[in-house]
């Protein structure tokens, strides 16, 4: 079977190039709301196998500590959490109650307590229930060989039930305890070893599904890592198989870890989700829940889009064991190339990453322009109006030439990086603008794409003052469909400017100016110029995070 397929890709795409990126990444965290989060403490957590059950810990104050366990349940994965409940005085006692993990079948729940009946400060117990629907049973102390006269605690139990990993010690350190079936008794616990605990305090740790990742916190309380990015940072480990050795751990970096807290990670069962604790910007309280996607890196030569090439680098490792290109089933991968791999590459196929923006303007009513690349709807001020069937591709935005134009959220500062721009337009005159950014508290900005005020050229103020603006030979005030679109390259610090596909301009010398920290405004100027407003039509706007070359050009413009 791996023959066939290698054998098919490489005659039918013949291409091979090499792996610029890792094989998983994080997308931005969001926080799981006031309904789950509040002013207090919520913290250590856990969600259910399928996804529909949230528990967690909340409190008011560390001292004197008054922590329960409570769940927060939802019908369907796609919907939004519902209000918390306490878990009661069966499972929740009068002292503490911490670090609650519900066992893939949800008939166990395992978590730490110094209530009465344990062995040492703080121990594991677990709380059984017959099924879903009842209510937990009165919890049991795991007793010897798992809890000691000190502390154990933050249980993490395996998928299969038969590994339960946890945190032990004063200067914690990470063990764990197996058994032969789930109605065994535990065995000895085996600390992780020096690999993974090779700082002075390693806690929180979660495994996943597949048994493969192990993630975990460095203490801040007692030694943080120095290579962190401050406060408790969550890092992981990983191995081939489940009786490989763990790897060096790595720190998960910063579109998790910040220079707050982040602890008590935790990762879905599908492995798409991490959730996570932390008292970063943005929080309701001490602390809250939050949570990120996991998302499998398929532009495996980094060049924006998912397409041949990435397909046969697949195929130049396959049946290896490099993890740049073990994406499947789970975003780090199964420990082998293979035809998993190459499922969750063909599920990607053909997407551009170099997408930041799009707003088709194919809608047909109300004010807002969606954004068909991301978040970022646009408001349409003044009235232009919706012409379903009169766009270029699709629909377009007819706009009155007096005070119609549209506003967007910040997308990008030109000055960070290199960009492209692109858009329809039918119509305008001269001075007219098309796409112009404005400055927040400042008199900046740029006007990224206007009709000179002479001839009606195209031309561009992208990055002046104090350099002069890039004007072209192309008239695009004739009434005529004309695609027209500006790049700046920030390696070679040139603006180009393209109609209809061709390129019509472009700088004989550097260029380079001031950054912009706002939105834009499609229709008009930054400065909303009463002979800046556009009249015509505008279709299909987009804007890239990098430099399209000419054939990218051409292809929109057909």
């Amino acid at each position: 079977m791996k023959k066939i397929i290698s054998t098919v890709l490489v005659s039918v795409l013949g291409i091979t190039t090499e792996m610029v990126k890792a094989d998983f990444t994080f997308g931005e965290p969001v926080n799981l709301g006031p309904t789950v989060n509040s002013e207090q403490w919520e913290y250590s957590h856990c969600v259910s196998g399928d996804g529909l059950e949230l528990y967690y810990i909340f409190g008011e104050s560390w001292d004197p500590p008054d922590w329960d366990i409570s769940v927060s349940t939802r019908t369907t994965v796609e919907d939004d959490w519902g209000s918390p409940t306490n878990l009661g005085p069966v499972v929740n006692s009068p002292d503490d109650e911490l670090a609650p993990c519900i066992s893939a079948d949800g008939l166990e729940l395992y978590f730490q307590s110094n209530r009465p009946g344990g062995a040492g400060l703080d121990d594991i117990w677990v709380s059984r229930r017959a099924t879903s629907h009842d209510p937990w049973g009165e919890p049991e102390n795991l007793g010897p060989p798992v809890n000691t006269e000190t502390w154990d605690y933050n249980p993490c139990l395996s998928s299969d039930g038969l590994q339960l990993y946890f945190a032990y010690g004063r200067e914690p350190q990470l063990a764990v305890t197996k058994r032969d079936t789930k109605d065994s008794p535990w065995g000895e616990a085996v600390n992780l070893g020096p690999v993974v605990n090779n700082w002075a305090c390693q806690d929180t740790p979660w495994i996943s599904s597949d048994s493969l990742l192990l993630m975990f916190t460095d203490f801040w309380a007692r030694s943080p890592r120095p290579d962190g990015f401050g406060g408790t940072d969550i890092w992981f480990s990983r191995r081939a198989t489940k009786e490989s050795e763990w790897g060096e751990p790595v720190n998960l970096g910063p579109v998790i870890n910040t220079l707050a807290d982040e602890d008590f990670p935790m990762i879905s069962a599908n492995g798409t989700t991490l959730y996570f604790n932390s008292n970063r910007v943005g929080s309701f309280g001490m602390h809250d829940l939050w949570q990120a996607p996991i998302i499998p890196v398929v532009d495996l030569n980094g060049d924006g889009i998912v397409d041949a090439e990435d397909m046969c680098i697949m195929v130049d490792h396959w049946g290896t064991d490099n993890k740049l290109y073990d994406i499947g089933p789970m975003p780090w991968g199964d420990g082998t190339v293979d035809v998993q791999d190459l499922i969750v590459l063909a599920e990607h196929l053909f997407e551009d990453y170099r997408l930041v923006a799009q707003w088709a303007l194919d809608e047909d009513a109300a004010n807002i322009a969606y954004d068909s690349a991301g978040e970022n709807d646009a408001t349409l001020q003044g009235g232009p109006i919706w012409q379903p069937y009169g766009g270029k591709v699709g629909g377009a935005l007819q706009f009155n030439g007096v005070d119609d134009y549209v506003s967007t959220p910040f997308i990008l500062n030109p000055n960070k990086g290199s960009f492209s721009v692109s858009a329809w337009i039918k119509g305008g005159g001269p001075g007219q603008v098309i796409i112009s950014q404005s400055d927040l508290g400042r008199d900046q900005g740029n006007t990224w794409l206007l009709a000179d005020a002479s001839y009606g050229r195209l031309m561009t103020r992208l990055m002046h003052p104090p350099f002069p603006p890039l004007v072209s030979e192309s008239v695009i005030t004739d009434d005529q469909w004309h695609h027209v679109g500006l790049i700046f390259d920030i390696i070679t610090l040139h603006r180009y400017l393209y109609v209809d596909g061709i390129e019509v301009a472009k700088d004989s010398d550097y260029v380079a100016g001031v950054g912009s920290d706002g939105g834009l405004y499609i229709g008009v100027d930054k400065t909303l110029d009463a002979a800046s407003f556009f009249s015509g039509l505008i279709d299909d706007v987009r804007i890239y995070n990098n430099v399209l070359n000419a054939e990218d050009i051409a292809a929109l413009s057909q």
